[in-house]
């Protein structure tokens, strides 16, 4: 018996089925998390994003209790495709301020209908958003293309059809999209003071990169330093004619 679990799921007024529904598994899964059977790790890391509590207080057992890794940085994932599809929207929709996107495609993100539903009710509630992304007749997102094995035609038809999908986008307020030509070695997802870091490895997919959680304190934060690369790309880069 989780009883860990349990107590946050009733502290936090969520059914089997709500958990069940948010994770996408059959909610005989989440009763058997709930009598003992430790989950898989990305489902363990789902649940804790969903409840908004640490991974090793709801299994202590299984998660070495984190230490600090540094001031401003709170974890690092494995794998960007570890972390779960409600980890990013619940990043998005937190930001009330603005949201900055800095990739060469991010299609996994263009792929998603409730991110486009997120990005589109946060800025009518007033939230920049700026989309940086790589230009696709550029040689930047060629030579990433060949850098992942996918080739440079593959990789310019992702861009493609991220600007594709975000066209309705770019109809609201609020909501500005550019063209960058600029050799990345990570990828910028930022929801006010949170940053997801995906970070970029010669010959291997963004998706299979770790990403960090990162959050801007302190100026001389790990945080500031890729929010100022954001502000020197997006100050160099194109206005987005459809």
């Amino acid at each position: 018996m989780n009883n860990n679990l349990r107590y946050a799921l009733a502290a936090a007024r969520l059914t089997t089925t709500d958990v069940a529904a948010a994770l996408a598994v059959d909610p005989k899964t989440v009763s058997r998390w709930l009598n003992g059977r430790t989950p898989y790790p990305r489902h363990r890391w789902a649940i804790a994003d969903l409840l908004n509590i640490d991974e090793a207080d709801l299994w202590p057992e299984a998660t070495p209790r984190r230490q600090p890794l540094a001031n401003g940085i709170h974890t690092i994932y494995p794998h960007r495709w570890a972390i779960p599809q409600t980890v990013w929207r619940t990043h998005f929709n937190s930001a009330t301020e603005e949201i900055d996107i800095l990739a060469y495609s991010a299609l996994f993100l263009a792929e998603d209908p409730a991110i486009h539903r997120i990005l589109t009710q946060r800025a009518n509630a007033g939230v920049r958003i700026r989309l940086l992304l790589g230009d696709p007749e550029g040689w930047e997102v060629a030579a990433r293309g060949e850098d992942e094995g996918i080739g440079a035609e593959v990789m310019a038809a992702r861009v493609r059809n991220t600007l594709a999908l975000y066209r309705p986008l770019l109809h609201v307020q609020g909501v500005e999209l550019r063209l960058h030509r600029t050799v990345l070695y990570n990828s910028l997802y930022r929801a006010d003071s949170q940053l997801l870091i995906n970070t970029h490895a010669y010959g291997t997919p963004a998706a299979n990169a770790p990403v960090l959680h990162l959050s801007r304190g302190e100026e001389q934060g790990p945080a500031s330093a890729y929010l100022t690369g954001f502000k020197r790309i997006w100050t160099a880069a194109q206005p987005y004619k459809q």
